[in-house]
């Protein structure tokens, strides 16, 4: 089983999604919600009661799972300090899940958060796969990116994806239906 240590990486990012996810519901423009993952405690610090060592109880799917303008949705958000993003941040059930999610006509995706560049990116499952399956090179590299699929700030949507998801739709590039819009 996987221990799980304080120091978690991509806590940043996914609050700043949890504070996008409020305000679109508060819009009613989407409900996502973050899954937690299963973990049983191992080490607490009895000063702030706060968890410090843990391990996981089973494998999870993805970061965050809902609903947008009647489309399902789930992703996970991935960050990285290095110039790419490496494939062994991407865990096999997790692109199982995604693919699974796929076949039921949802859109799954990565948010991808370049530390080293400031900038916040929409990864496409039908994209993540084609790195996936090649395995070479083990990582993505930053430039690789689409500059059209980048996650603005705009407002109380910290991390709006919304956007580019509307982008990727509006190029046909999922689904049938590409005149569907989230916003």
């Amino acid at each position: 089983m996987g221990y799980w240590n304080s120091g978690q990486k991509g806590h940043r990012l996914e609050e700043l999604i949890n504070i996008t996810n409020a305000a679109y519901r508060e819009k009613g423009l989407a409900l996502v919600s973050k899954i937690p993952t299963p973990v049983t405690p191992v080490r607490i610090d009895p000063e702030t009661s706060t968890i410090t060592l843990a391990y996981f109880e089973k494998k999870s799917s993805v970061d965050f799972i809902g609903c947008a303008q009647g489309l399902p949705i789930c992703f996970d958000a991935k960050e990285t300090k290095q110039k790419n993003l490496p494939l062994r941040n991407i865990h096999e059930h997790q692109i199982e899940f995604m693919a699974d999610f796929e076949k039921q006509q949802g859109i799954a995706f990565l948010i991808v958060y370049f530390v080293a560049f400031d900038k916040i990116y929409y990864l496409p499952y039908t994209e993540l796969i084609k790195f996936w399956d090649k395995k070479t090179p083990k990582s993505i590299p930053h430039d690789a990116f689409d500059t059209n699929l980048l996650i603005k700030n705009k407002g109380k949507f910290l991390v709006h994806y919304l956007e580019p998801i509307n982008t990727y739709l509006a190029n046909g590039t999922q689904g049938d239906d590409s005149s569907v819009s989230l916003l």
